[in-house]
């Protein structure tokens, strides 16, 4: 099927379940359904064909191309991400995924009934101070003992895809879309912030989500991967030229609009990383508002007059837009350098709105597009459940929605192919 038939189609999948194979196994803010990538993956594609999602976040894009019967590469910066999808696409069978994860519960829970000591030195020699203070802010006394109960003993596997279903599954318990073991307010969704409620037991929460992904692996393709998940940036991907028969991907949002490692912090602090070291990451993602160190480029037409206009009004909110379409510049560039003539890119963008100035964003990063070497076909639009695209709505005491749950109504599906071979 033509990439052009392919987006005049459906492309809400309004009550159709997504919750299959592994990929209701972590949250992640701002999921595309897995029906999309699946649509385009088996409308373009063959098996054995080459998929690559160069911004590959919760890794929906890969698990798709891996029960399609393709071979697939992720790429990101995120280390949580990477964790999330290696987990996803390469994870133990359901023989070991089910002993490890018990025994971990056994193995946990005896450490708090007779170790109360140990687990509290344990706690203590574990973080630095700037990591002391954040776990004290967000986590009660007694859920840190759970958790540094837990954390002790995934940390006893070493089989990597053992090691890692599980330190996705205590991941999960952390970062949930409502409830959760934190004292922060729904941490897959929204910047943190902290509330007056009652932590659910970590141990209680590991064991549900443990029964529940035991049940959605028995889905997940056994023995050896076809995908590949990598550390990788999306501006300059470690693939030969003309190599990829497909790009579904999404990129993220403009300024920081969602920021994922002020929730995914809450995990990997348990994993060691710095709070600092997570901190100078994030300035490297695409989207961030920082621009000082960052190279930016001439624009097009339309996103120089978008860049102009906000400039008005706002120049710092101008300079940071200018670095997400210089970052996409690069991004789409390395897209067509990498794609096999006469094959296709699928960009699925979000509406961004700053001080009340539409970015454009599906039309100027056509218009990018265009100017690096690859031919927009079409930009579809696609309506959201936003329930489950994000949050319900909710508005403050004066009856005001905030500005991000007003814009996720819709998102745009950016179809591109890489010319030479005509199919549109």
């Amino acid at each position: 099927m033509s990439l052009r038939a392919l987006l005049s189609g459906d492309l809400d999948f309004h009550g159709e379940d997504g919750a299959y194979a592994s990929h209701n196994w972590h949250a992640f803010p701002a999921k595309f359904p897995p029906q999309l990538p699946h649509k385009f993956i088996v409308g373009l594609t063959q098996p054995g064909d080459l998929v690559v999602d160069p911004m590959v976040g919760s890794g929906t894009t890969v698990v798709e191309a891996m029960l399609a019967g393709r071979r697939g590469i992720g790429y990101d910066i995120d280390p949580l991400a990477l964790r999330l999808c290696k987990a996803k696409t390469a994870p133990p069978s359901l023989a070991e995924a089910s002993e490890a994860g018990y025994e971990v519960l056994d193995r946990a829970q005896t450490s708090l009934d007779s170790e109360g000591a140990v687990l509290s030195d344990d706690l203590a020699r574990r973080f630095e101070p700037a990591e002391r203070e954040f776990v004290d802010y967000w986590f009660a006394p007694h859920t840190q003992l759970e958790l540094v109960a837990l954390i002790r003993e995934i940390e006893r596997f070493s089989p990597p895809a053992t090691r890692v279903f599980l330190e996705v599954l205590f991941s999960s318990v952390i970062i949930t879309k409502s409830g959760g073991v934190s004292l922060a307010r729904d941490l897959a969704h929204t910047r943190p912030h902290r509330a007056d409620k009652s932590p659910r037991s970590a141990l209680d929460e590991f064991r549900k989500r443990l029964a529940r992904d035991l049940r959605s692996l028995v889905s997940v393709p056994g023995g050896e991967s076809p995908v590949a998940i990598c550390e990788g940036n999306a501006q300059a991907l470690p693939l030969p030229d003309d190599a990829v028969d497909l790009i579904v991907t999404s990129p993220p949002y403009a300024a920081n609009a969602i920021d994922y490692m002020r929730a995914h912090k809450f995990s990997l602090i348990w994993f060691g990383h710095p709070l600092k070291a997570l901190s100078e990451l994030r300035q490297g993602y695409i989207g961030h508002d920082a621009v000082s160190s960052v190279a930016l480029v001439e624009l097009p037409v339309v996103a120089a007059r978008v860049l102009a206009g906000l400039a008005k009004l706002d120049v710092k909110k101008a300079r940071a837009l200018h670095r997400y379409y210089s970052e996409m510049t690069r991004s789409l560039c390395e897209m067509a350098r990498v794609l096999k003539p006469g094959k296709a890119a699928v960009v699925v963008v979000g509406v961004s709105t700053m001080r009340g100035i539409d970015t454009r964003t599906a039309i100027c990063l056509a218009e990018i597009g265009k100017q690096v070497g690859l031919h927009p076909v079409d930009i579809a639009v696609r309506r959201l459940d936003r329930d489950k695209r994000m949050m319900p709505a909710r508005k403050n005491a004066e009856g005001v929605t905030s500005p991000i749950e007003e814009r996720m109504h819709e998102e745009y599906v950016i179809g591109f192919v890489k010319p030479s071979i005509r199919l549109a």
